[in-house]
């Protein structure tokens, strides 16, 4: 066994942590809304994340290509194949180390700026700073101030106008059967266009953008007259007074997390078995490639990590999240998923690198100020942007001693 063997073996360890971390803190932070609404239950969530993720990962995952290094630094300069290999390796060591202490204190990370923290940190280090995107690295900064302001500026609004058409009149179980059609088709049409442009599957159909949007509006126009045909399934029981409309978002709810779980799966199983393909390929053929072909062993192994990730540890994030930052109802969880889910979608469509994490927690916090500043726990808050800020520096750091270490002892 050679030194190529030895590390692709480390490799699968490490991402097989990164799955596991995936899992336990960002797919459990895109669950909380629903857990915090009550929409679903911590078990139902659970059961929910780790099946669809799974399904995500394995069947709609990244079987064609993955980008390993993220633009962050240019592989190509570095010569030798055998640091880039270790370098990846201890890129994925420590930005799972990263995101596994954050999981541990119930703090919401983002597994892929920990990623490029670290890639970052062994690039300096590898090929010093030219190798470095400093563009991209700005790019990552902004988004840090996106995700949450965009976020947290449209569930702040959804919620404001379900509050101001709906829960606010007099009326409003007859506002309810009218705006519940709506805001179905609304979703589905998210939904559709999430799809359509955000999962591999989606791009595979090769539609022209208006296709894509006329296929999406057509789907979501078909449900909004489905729902206006069966509206009074929709509303629940009028005796129940303000509670039917909860029932109504509850419904819509728990069917976004699903598909939530899903697409989850399907894009960021890459973040973890990305870097292992790319080892991979290095250990077989001694060569460098900027993208990796993803064996299907591997994507069932990251599957499986992220499926165990959430089972295990996801429910310390979904308690922050769900319930610490502001008290969710179905409503407001509805005006969560909405604005964080528009966020991701529309940002990374202009081309703006965002973080799903970061817009859950700005969606959380736009709902919560849609009631006034008492009714965010600023405290809590304060501490997770914390953890935001550290995130880079410390996968950095971490990973710039990992990888100095290995490449004393092996090199």
């Amino acid at each position: 066994m050679d030194i190529y063997d030895v590390f692709f073996y480390l490799a699968l360890f490490a991402g097989f942590m990164m799955a596991f971390n995936l899992g336990a803190n960002d797919v459990a932070n895109s669950m909380a809304s629903a857990v915090g609404a009550k929409a679903i239950s911590i078990k139902q969530a659970v059961l929910i994340a780790g099946v669809l993720n799974f399904a995500g990962a394995v069947f709609l995952g990244s079987q064609v290509t993955a980008t390993v290094s993220k633009g962050i630094i240019n592989a190509d300069a570095i010569a030798d194949p055998k640091i880039v290999m270790i370098g990846m390796f201890a890129s994925l060591l420590a930005a799972g180390l990263w995101v596994l202490i954050s999981t541990l204190t119930a703090l919401p990370v983002s597994s892929t700026h920990s990623i490029v923290g670290s890639i970052l940190g062994f690039g300096l280090v590898a090929g010093g700073p030219d190798v470095v995107n400093w563009m991209k690295m700005v790019g990552i900064v902004m988004s840090w101030i996106i995700s949450p302001f965009f976020a947290a500026t449209i569930a702040y609004f959804i919620f404001t106008h379900i509050r101001k058409t709906i829960l606010f009149q007099k009326d409003f179980i007859h506002q309810a059967k009218k705006w519940a059609p709506i805001w179905m088709g609304l979703t589905v049409l998210l939904i559709s266009l999430s799809f359509l442009y955000k999962t591999p599957y989606g791009k595979n159909l090769h539609l022209p953008f208006l296709g894509s949007l006329a296929l999406a509006f057509a789907i979501s126009g078909a449900v909004w007259f489905a729902g206006r045909l069966g509206v009074s399934k929709l509303v629940g029981d009028p005796e129940q007074g303000a509670e039917a409309v909860e029932e109504t978002f509850r419904k819509l709810q728990v069917g976004t997390s699903c598909y939530v779980a899903l697409s989850q799966g399907a894009n960021d199983v890459a973040n973890a078995i990305g870097p292992v393909a790319a080892i991979y390929l290095i250990s077989k053929e001694h060569v460098l490639s900027a993208n990796a072909e993803v064996p299907i062993g591997l994507l069932v192994m990251g599957g499986i990590g992220i499926a165990i990730g959430i089972a295990l540890l996801g429910h310390k994030v979904m308690g922050t999240v769900g319930t610490k930052i502001t008290t969710l109802t179905n409503t407001r969880g509805f005006a969560v998923d909405f604005g964080a889910a528009t966020t991701v979608l529309v940002a990374s469509n202009m081309g703006l690198p965002v973080s799903s994490t970061h817009a859950a927690v700005g969606s959380v916090v736009g709902v919560g100020l849609a009631r006034g500043f008492s009714a965010v726990n600023f405290k809590i808050l304060g501490k997770i942007v914390v953890y935001w800020l550290l995130t880079v520096p410390i996968a950095a750091l971490t990973s710039i001693i990992i990888f100095s270490l290995l490449k004393w002892a092996c090199i």
